[in-house]
C-alpha cells in the first residue's frame, strides 16, 4: 500500500508539472509569438521523412493584418458563438452528439476555436482515451489566460491549410498569390472551407462539396461576430 501511495503520488506530481509547464507557456504567449505548435512539428517531420529538406509554408502576420472577411469566415465555420462562451459550445457539442448518433458515426465535432487552438499547440493528431480530458484542461487554461483577439490571432497563425502549409498568410499566398490582409469574401469563404480537412482539399481543390461549403460559410459571414 505504501508503494501504490508513492507510485500515484508521483504519477499526481508529473501530471501537475505537465500542466504547470503548458500554464508557463500559454502565459509567455500572451505577449509572444509561438515558432511552432506540436501539430506543425508532426506535420514537418512526415514531411521530412520523404524529404529531409522539406519545410512547412508559415509566416506570422498581426492580427490587424489579417483581412475582417477571414476572420469572419472562419467563426461562421467553426464557431459562430466564439466571442460569448468561455471555451466550449454545449449546445454545439449537443448537436454534435446528436447527429452522430443519428448517423451512427462521428460526422461532426462540436468543438470550438479555443479546443481546436488547445489540441494544435500541445497534443498530437492520435485519438487517445485521455486527449479530450487533455484539449479541455487546456482551453480552460487557455481562456483564463488569455482574451478572444489574442486566441484567435495565435488560431489564424498556427492552423493546417494545407500540405506543409500553416497560418493565414501562408494559405493566402499558397491558394490565391495574395496577401492575407487583402482576401475578398469569396476566397475567405473557400479557405475557411477547407478548414476539417485541408490536406484533402489541398489535393482536391475542386472537390463537389468544397464550392457548397464555401458558398454556404459565405451566406452566414455577415451574421459573424469577431473579437
Amino acid at each position: 500500500m505504501r508503494l501504490a501511495f508513492k507510485l500515484l503520488a508521483a504519477l499526481f506530481a508529473l501530471i501537475f508539472l505537465y500542466y504547470l509547464w503548458i500554464f508557463g507557456h500559454l502565459v509567455y504567449w500572451r505577449s509572444q509569438n509561438p515558432t511552432a505548435s506540436a501539430f506543425m512539428s508532426a506535420q514537418l517531420a512526415r514531411l521530412q521523412e520523404e524529404n529531409p529538406d522539406a519545410e512547412l509554408r508559415h509566416r506570422w502576420v498581426l492580427y490587424e493584418r489579417i483581412s475582417p472577411n477571414l476572420k469572419r469566415a472562419i467563426v461562421a465555420a467553426e464557431d459562430a458563438k466564439f466571442v460569448d462562451h468561455e471555451g466550449f459550445d454545449w449546445d454545439g457539442i449537443e448537436a454534435a452528439f446528436e447527429k452522430n448518433l443519428k448517423q451512427g458515426r462521428i460526422v461532426a465535432g462540436g468543438s470550438t476555436i479555443s479546443q481546436q487552438l488547445a489540441k494544435n499547440l500541445f497534443l498530437s493528431g492520435k485519438k487517445t482515451p485521455w486527449r479530450k480530458l487533455d484539449e479541455a484542461v487546456i482551453t480552460v487554461m487557455l481562456e483564463a489566460v488569455m482574451d478572444k483577439r489574442r486566441i484567435f490571432e495565435i488560431y489564424l497563425n498556427v492552423i493546417e491549410w494545407g500540405d506543409g502549409v500553416f497560418g493565414a498568410e501562408a494559405a493566402s499566398r499558397y491558394y490565391f498569390r495574395s496577401s492575407a490582409a487583402r482576401l475578398s469574401a469569396p476566397q475567405a469563404a473557400r479557405l475557411a472551407a477547407m478548414v476539417p480537412n485541408p490536406r484533402y482539399y489541398d489535393a482536391h481543390r475542386n472537390a463537389s462539396g468544397l464550392k457548397r461549403k464555401s458558398n454556404i460559410i459565405l451566406r452566414r459571414m455577415r451574421y459573424a461576430e469577431i473579437p
